[in-house]
């Protein structure tokens, strides 16, 4: 998989506890982290169809990132197969807010929130 060159930002309450959600819920893959004894400083997850997100604990960071306001942000990922992620996404306890559907434009998803309230939409649709 290429270097992701865009990265959307989460700061967390608990950031391990979201990063496994996300492997668990919705497949992710964790690249990196870095721990310190209160939390993780920086984290990094991968999309398996391509992307990141960079993640980290609201309580720790740097004095401009810690002005920043906290969640709830959303995210949007492409996938092949909707239906399957739905059912380990519902299977791994995430809130569905927007059950699996067709829309006009020819994309086929669903929208989950995580945890900390940040919502996932996972969908077909390539922006074409």
């Amino acid at each position: 998989m290429p270097h992701p060159m865009l990265f959307p930002t989460i700061r967390c309450r608990d950031t391990r506890a979201l990063i496994d959600f996300l492997v668990t819920a919705f497949g992710f893959r964790e690249h990196f982290s870095v721990p310190d004894r209160d939390g993780i400083v920086h984290a990094e997850i991968r999309w398996l169809g391509g992307g990141g997100v960079m993640l980290g604990d609201v309580a720790l960071g740097d004095a401009d990132h810690m002005a920043l306001p906290t969640g709830p942000i959303s995210v949007f990922a492409v996938t092949d197969d909707p239906d399957g992620l739905h059912d380990r996404a519902t299977a791994a306890g995430a809130s569905i807010v927007r059950g699996l559907r067709d829309e006009d434009y020819g994309g086929r998803g669903f929208t989950a929130t995580d945890p900390e309230g940040n919502f996932w939409s996972f969908a077909t649709w390539h922006g074409d």
